[in-house]
């Protein structure tokens, strides 16, 4: 259950409307690390997390505290196009070339938003649910937490020097603050896995007497750079505290051809057979492609 607060988490009052720049302020909102996408991000890892405790407590305490981005977000681009778009309109009618891109307005906070937010990105991209990670590994998603917050500061700090509007710049200061709290919070929460014995430096611990241990500290030297190998993951112990780094300067392929098989008939992919026998023609003409029912025939038998 969630309940709603009218009240904002921070405020969100700029000192005079801005279209253009509610239109870049989209990208804190609706962009690839967006406030939408951390929000749903956290909210699915909290959804899907089958540990009941501190974890996904605190994994709910952020997501819930997220939608309130996104509201404090949309309130500032709905009042930094006050006016607009019939402010913005009247301005670039003087001018063709200004007219035909409204001023740097974004036509659909008009059009489909009504002067409001959208659920969209800076480039008028609408927000995608593939853009969240919530895998169900708890490691795993805390290293994804911290790039989104450390994308998402940003992202808003880039932003912060496109404005001069001592309100904007205010939320704005707040937002940077959060993002950086939360990155310290994600990177807190990877280190409180390890002591507790839920994972190890590498996500997920299983199978690594599966994996084949020949390939599991090399680093392949594939550049034509030559300052890796003076890295610390070069050489030295890895951060799992179970292999030794070892880098590679002149590797070479382990496997074979990268050929693909001859094409299905049915498919009618151009191929001629090895060697140079044949023609494509004949290679088509070669295997008569089967019916579909005949097909489906095959395949339950």
């Amino acid at each position: 259950m969630f309940r709603h607060t009218k009240k904002l988490q921070f405020e969100a009052k700029p000192e005079k409307p801005d279209a253009v720049f509610a239109m870049k302020l989209q990208e804190l909102i609706g962009g690839a690390f967006g406030e939408m996408t951390v929000t749903m991000q956290y909210l699915f890892q909290g959804w899907n997390c089958r540990m009941e405790g501190k974890y996904k407590d605190l994994i709910m305490d952020v997501a819930t505290e997220e939608i309130g981005h996104v509201e404090m977000l949309a309130t500032m681009v709905a009042r930094l196009l006050e006016g607009a778009p019939a402010d913005v309109t009247a301005k670039a009618a003087k001018d063709p070339v200004t007219a035909a891109i409204l001023g740097g307005m974004n036509p659909q906070h008009a059009i489909v938003g009504g002067g409001g937010a959208l659920a969209a990105d800076s480039a008028g991209t609408p927000w995608n649910g593939k853009y969240i990670v919530a895998s169900g590994n708890l490691m795993a998603d805390f290293r994804a937490n911290v790039a989104a917050e450390a994308q998402g500061r940003l992202q808003t700090a880039r932003l912060y020097n496109m404005t001069d509007d001592p309100g904007v710049k205010a939320m704005l200061k707040f937002n940077l603050a959060r993002d950086t709290v939360h990155q310290n919070m994600w990177l807190a929460a990877i280190e409180q896995l390890q002591e507790d014995g839920l994972e190890g430096p590498v996500a997920p611990t299983a199978l690594f007497d599966e994996e084949n241990q020949e390939h599991a500290n090399t680093i392949w030297g594939l550049s034509d750079g030559t300052a890796a190998p003076e890295g610390r993951w070069a050489s030295g112990p890895a951060p799992d505290g179970m292999h030794e780094f070892r880098y590679l300067d002149d590797p070479q392929p382990l496997g074979g051809p990268a050929s693909a098989p001859p094409p299905d008939p049915a498919l009618y992919g151009t191929y001629a057979p090895p060697g140079g026998q044949g023609s494509v023609k004949g290679a088509k003409a070669a295997t008569k492609p089967q019916s579909m029912g005949d097909r489906i025939k095959d395949a339950l038998e």
